[in-house]
């Protein structure tokens, strides 16, 4: 069934317009309610065998499990509908019988962008009654943030609330899930199976491709540095950085919108600090573990971010006045400034009632994980190469230099030729639209234009003649202009229809990408009008907020729609996957 839609040349207003593509719409999604229950399968022709596998997820890690859940479904007779939440309607969703939620929690606790929209309607008072619904819910998250899993939690308990039966108790997984996360999927598959009365033969499914090194976290590739060009200028604040990584010999692919995660390897000066502070020698033997203390704190563990266990205990175990008092108050806030800037060794050089062991050290870190940066290439345009730009972290705090992780592992430490542990993390919610003649709008300050970069580049490579429009910015425009000659040409040869740039600090007054979008405002909710895909990448905290508020108020003020409409309008956009944000 195709939904109506109303002509470009049809006499109505912004608002009448927005007010009658939300009916249809509305419409569309209740006829597809009542088609589904007029052809759903007899009983006992396997109707009751479908298992709706549902996720959240903002960097793909939640879908690739959803993935995984689908083949031990399979396996157990099920049949897997895979599906993302945002593409889930509440009426359809209250006709499901067996549902799994995979879902990420984004940001302090928040659900991940794909999520949001179903989450509102799941959430409001009128959200049906869901008594004939089984259901779990697979959780995964980071316990370096507050909202561990939040999102996960919501959805458990808010199913429960509308009297859905629980199958499976949730799991909630940190950001070493893949194995806690496969072994639940292993016992609560039989569960579903049992509920639903699969035979428990298993479907045939598509032979398996074989894993290419690089393909995943778990088998990366060692990829051959050949270039480390610095973008901004020596007077900049700012040290970002140009690589580009080789895979003639790899066989490796990527879609422009991908992530590339490297797996770094912590500074030796740190480990040397925490060594001494340990009265440890590198090659100490830890019970449990095949490697010796040097190497695990050098390959294994975080040790430039606390972990909580750590900060809990040394709250318990210090007469250091300052973190009591903030410990003692609760405030997530007030603690999270005191951490900035401090790592492990800060916290073991604190005033302490006894000395933490090696084991009992060990046994309180996180393990080192990988760092996901946006690819900044496409490989239409680089079929043997995959780029990044990425901004190298240093600053001083507490008489030491402080480093990024993975930023200065990579500036600093691998030499051309060199080659880091890398593997490709597919973002399928962050695309180029397959309509080559859309207009795109990318909103992409500092580091941001990366993903950008790629989109055109993309664009470039397939001859999409849609239109292009970039805002940018950073600090300085004389310093901080990365990448100034290629958009030039971008703009030269009309690839780059219109490029916006925003330098805060080039006045006295600070301007901002949000400042160019509402100076731009009357042309961008043209753009809007005409189909445009509106995107945004960079700091979640602050610049994606400010980028949505802009967003919000250039829909209102231009098209001339309430508080209320201008709201419903960028939800559309959501749903219609035209407002697709890759932030962090």
């Amino acid at each position: 069934m195709k939904i109506p839609y109303i002509p470009e040349d049809a006499p109505f207003n912004g608002e009448q317009k927005y007010w009658l593509a939300g009916f249809l719409a509305g419409l569309h999604s209740r006829l597809l309610v009542l088609e589904d229950k007029q052809t759903a399968p007899a009983a006992g022709a396997g109707a009751n065998t479908q298992l709706h596998i549902l996720f959240g997820s903002q960097t793909g890690n939640a879908e690739a499990l959803a993935q995984s859940a689908a083949k031990a479904a399979r396996a157990k007779g099920l049949v897997p509908v895979v599906q993302a939440l945002g593409e889930v309607d509440i009426d359809v969703f209250a006709t499901m019988r067996h549902v799994l939620i995979v879902t990420s929690t984004y940001g302090e606790g928040e659900m991940p962008d794909n999520a949001q929209l179903f989450w509102q309607a799941l959430s409001a008072s009128t959200a049906p009654r869901l008594e004939q619904m089984h259901f779990a819910v697979l959780a995964i998250g980071d316990t370096g943030y507050d909202g561990f899993c939040q999102a996960g939690k919501f959805f458990d308990m808010r199913l429960e609330q509308l009297g859905a039966k629980r199958v499976f108790d949730r799991i909630d997984c940190d950001i070493d899930y893949e194995e806690p996360s496969g072994e639940w999927i292993g016992n609560a598959m039989p569960q579903f199976a049992a509920s639903a009365g699969s035979s428990g033969t298993a479907l045939e499914s598509a032979p398996e491709a074989p894993v290419i090194p690089g393909s995943n976290k778990q088998n990366p590739y060692a990829a051959a540095l050949v270039t480390n060009r610095r973008l901004s200028g020596e007077q900049s604040a700012k040290d970002i950085r140009h690589f580009e990584f080789d895979l003639s010999d790899s066989g490796l692919k990527y879609e422009a919108g991908d992530a590339l995660g490297v797996i770094p390897i912590n500074d030796a000066e740190l480990v040397s600090l925490l060594l001494s502070e340990l009265k440890a020698d590198y090659e100490t033997p830890v019970p449990g573990f095949d490697r010796n203390l040097g190497d695990l704190l050098t390959y294994q563990f975080e040790i430039s971010e606390p972990s909580r266990k750590l900060i809990e205990w040394v709250g318990q175990n210090t007469t250091n006045q300052e973190l009591l008092h903030v410990l003692q108050h609760d405030d997530k806030d007030t603690l999270a400034n005191w951490l900035w800037g401090k790592d492990t060794l800060d916290l073991l050089q604190l005033d302490l009632k006894r000395t933490l062991s090696v084991p009992e050290l060990v046994a309180m870190l996180r393990p080192l994980q990988h760092r996901a940066y946006s690819i900044s290439s496409s490989s239409k345009a680089h079929p043997n190469q995959v780029h990044l730009t990425i901004a190298s972290v240093r600053y001083h705090s507490g008489g030491r230099e402080r480093k990024g992780v993975c930023s200065s592992y990579l500036a600093e430490r691998v030499r051309r030729g060199e080659k880091p542990a890398i593997f490709i993390s597919p973002n399928k919610a962050f695309r180029v639209p397959q309509n080559n003649s859309a207009p795109l709008i990318m909103v992409g300050p500092g580091t941001g234009i990366a993903p950008f970069r790629a989109f055109l580049q993309e664009r470039q490579a397939i001859g999409a003649d849609g239109k292009n429009w970039l805002f940018f910015g950073d600090q300085h425009q004389e310093h901080d202009y990365i990448y100034a000659d290629e958009l030039a040409g971008w703009q030269q040869s009309g690839l780059l229809t219109h490029l916006d740039l925003a330098f805060s600090r080039d006045q006295e007054e600070k301007i901002y990408v949000q400042n160019r979008m509402l100076e731009k405002g009357a042309e961008l909710y043209a753009w809007l009008q005409e189909g445009a895909y509106f995107y945004v990448c960079g700091d979640a905290s602050r610049m994606a907020k400010d980028v949505d508020a802009a967003l919000y108020e250039v829909v209102r003020q231009f098209g001339g729609l309430s508080s209320e409409r201008a709201a419903a309008y960028i939800d559309q956009l959501k749903k219609d996957k035209r407002y697709l944000r890759d932030v962090y």
